[in-house]
């Protein structure tokens, strides 16, 4: 923001511009906005900031976030606790619940194998991971990362951990997207949607 601006309001921009996909003016626009509320609803916000960052925590068994000790999807007995479906972060879980198709259960790493950024796997939440299978009555952990080079080397690495131990160890399809046009597809897409296809 410009010199000509208020200096608590430049620094409550440079913070909304902090976060991840909020680039300077859309945290000028909300700077602008959070301005514009009354001090009832500026408390209200800052209370909902404040909550979260102190009542959220990781769940005991599956490391999704939670308000209490186990989440609503480990302590539901209609799911299939004996599939497990490990993600990067909290943010797929909430994008596979929306699909109201997978009934197992899961498991956040928060995070990817990632040597060059210091992520390492004492870094992750595999040892978790590996003491909720050695409990026992898990038949089949799917390895939902993304098919980034990260992604791909944290599947390869947590499968190359449970393998010995029994486990079913499964990967995303990945491919052409539903209504996708194979003329605007680049190799690597087809590339996948060749080696993932199925029998008809």
């Amino acid at each position: 923001m410009a010199d000509h601006n208020a200096l608590p309001l430049v620094i409550l921009a440079e913070k909304f511009a902090s976060l991840p996909g909020i680039g300077m003016k859309s945290a000028q626009r909300l700077a602008y906005h959070i301005m514009s509320m009354d001090e009832e609803s500026v408390r209200d916000f800052a209370k909902a900031l404040i909550d979260a960052k102190n009542n959220v925590h990781s769940c005991k068994c599956c490391q999704n976030l939670t308000e209490k000790d186990i989440c609503p999807i480990c302590g539901d007995d209609e799911r299939d606790a004996s599939v497990i479906c490990v993600v990067e972060g909290p943010k797929d879980v909430t994008a596979f619940e929306r699909t109201r198709e997978y009934n197992g259960v899961y498991h956040v790493l928060h995070g990817l194998l990632s040597p060059m950024d210091g992520i390492t796997p004492d870094k992750l939440r595999i040892r978790e991971l590996l003491a909720r299978i050695s409990a026992g009555s898990v038949e089949e952990v799917i390895m939902a990362t993304n098919p980034t080079v990260e992604g791909d080397a944290t599947a390869m690495y947590v499968a190359g951990l449970l393998k010995p131990m029994g486990i079913k160890v499964t990967r995303l399809a990945f491919g052409l997207p539903v209504g996708g046009i194979l003329e605007y597809a680049d190799e690597i897409t087809l590339f996948k949607a060749l080696e993932n296809r199925n029998d008809m």
